[in-house]
């Protein structure tokens, strides 16, 4: 049963009603409810007894995307088996069987890249496997073509770019792309794929799925540009991306996000923060006094009197909020990549009525602090908060920390902020 299409009592009642029959030809009878969190809250109501005590010869199976949306009662009387993605080596193997068993002719790239276009869905391999399955071997730039992946030359081009700051070798490139008619979405997700093994072999400097030749182009690129533009650059894309899956205007969105990739004011102000950062947080670690000549020492106690410093709340006895993965998957879904990164492993408790208390189980970056407070970012998860609740709530960032490395923490922020120079709202403990 399709429970997206059929979530009312009244079908839940007709599965009540032929469950006392015995089956015919098998020792069982199996009901298989699809989509199940779909169901009312009527409907699960009714199933509920037929669960709690069901006919031997009666077995259920549950299928769901979101199991978090399933009532308790209904969970706790369930055996749970959660389904993973298959990995790219397990799908290729399988994949050489079928090609082996059916005569196909097929490159180990080109098995590779089914299995990356696949993201872990065995059933998507085998359709595209079946798309290029025609007279010849088939390889790569075959699947490439099929699919409207542009080639590896156009990407390369596309990400030089931008790291280089050509807005009109991006555009021309881009254009080109456009002309051929591939499709945009596999464009840009090739896009951000190959900046993130630019950072893989910045990172590592290993590789596996490219030739010599393009293992030495990245080996280029990775020298030119810090971890952090590499990784602003796949936040930014990946929400770029996301927007245009729901968009008309695809490649207007599209063009306009290249243009803003090569906004060189924009990401050098960005890299010289980072920068200043890490240096500052690498002479505190070492014990090294920081000394500074900004003008904003000399006004200390009016910042002093300024500045809002909020008591760490009781929330010993606070009642867990048991729907925060909604608030985190909703934030995941509308593609807010960078809130959704900083708070994955976070819990929350509710203050009060008003207010829900975000809690850090380890201490957040100063970079993390930096994003969590950015006035946007805060205002977008108060509103995905109170949606979720259905009035308007307030959230307060909470960590679990003892107060003597609270104490240090907040003095060591006091001397980055002065140190900077720059405004950045602090995030009191």
């Amino acid at each position: 049963m399709d429970a997206a299409s059929n979530n009312s009592v009244e079908d839940i009642r007709l599965i009540r009603d032929e469950v006392n029959f015995l089956p015919t030809l098998a020792k069982y009878r199996i009901y298989i409810i699809d989509e199940v969190h779909m169901l009312s809250t009527g409907a699960f109501n009714a199933l509920l007894k037929t669960l709690e005590e069901p006919p031997e010869h009666v077995k259920f199976i549950l299928a769901t995307t979101e199991p978090q949306k399933l009532p308790a009662t209904i969970l706790s009387r369930c055996q749970r088996f959660d389904f993973k993605q298959l990995s790219e080596e397990d799908i290729m193997k399988r994949l050489k069987i079928i090609c082996k068993e059916s005569n196909i002719s097929i490159t180990e790239e080109a098995l590779h890249l089914i299995a990356v276009l696949s993201e872990g869905a065995m059933r998507d391999s085998i359709s595209i496997l079946e798309r290029c399955s025609q007279e010849g071997e088939i390889s790569e730039n075959k699947i490439r073509e099929l699919v409207g992946i542009p080639e590896l030359t156009y990407i390369h081009n596309m990400v030089k770019g931008i790291l280089e700051y050509q807005v009109e070798e991006v555009i021309q490139t881009s254009q080109q792309v456009l002309n051929e008619g591939k499709d945009i979405n596999y464009f840009l997700w090739e896009i951000i794929k190959y900046i993130k093994d630019i950072l893989v072999w910045k990172t590592t400097n290993h590789l596996e799925i490219y030739r010599k030749e393009e293992i030495e182009k990245i080996k280029k690129l990775a020298e030119e540009v810090s971890k952090e533009r590499l990784l602003k650059l796949i936040y930014s894309l990946s929400e770029l991306e996301n927007t245009i899956k729901w968009s008309s205007q695809k490649q207007i969105l599209f063009q306009v996000g290249m243009i803003k990739a090569c906004n060189k004011e924009e990401n050098q102000g960005w890299e010289e923060w980072e920068n200043r950062i890490r240096r500052l947080e690498e002479r505190m670690e070492k014990g090294i006094k920081i000394e500074t000549k900004s003008p904003k020492i000399e006004k200390k106690e009016e910042e002093k009197k300024e500045k809002i410093t909020e008591k760490k709340p009781n929330i010993a006895n606070a009642k867990k909020v048991e729907n925060w993965a909604n608030v985190l998957n909703t934030l995941k879904t509308s593609g807010k990549m960078v809130l959704y990164t900083n708070l994955l492993n976070t819990t929350a408790k509710e203050i009060n009525d008003m207010t829900i208390g975000i809690i850090f189980h380890t201490q957040p970056t100063a970079f993390g602090k930096a994003v969590l407070e950015q006035i946007e970012n805060r205002k977008e998860l108060e509103k995905i908060v109170s949606l979720e609740y259905g009035k308007e709530m307030q959230i307060k960032y909470i960590t679990e920390d003892n107060e003597e490395k609270n104490n240090t923490e907040e003095n060591n922020m006091d001397q980055l902020v002065n140190t900077l120079d720059i405004p950045i709202n602090i995030i009191e403990e």
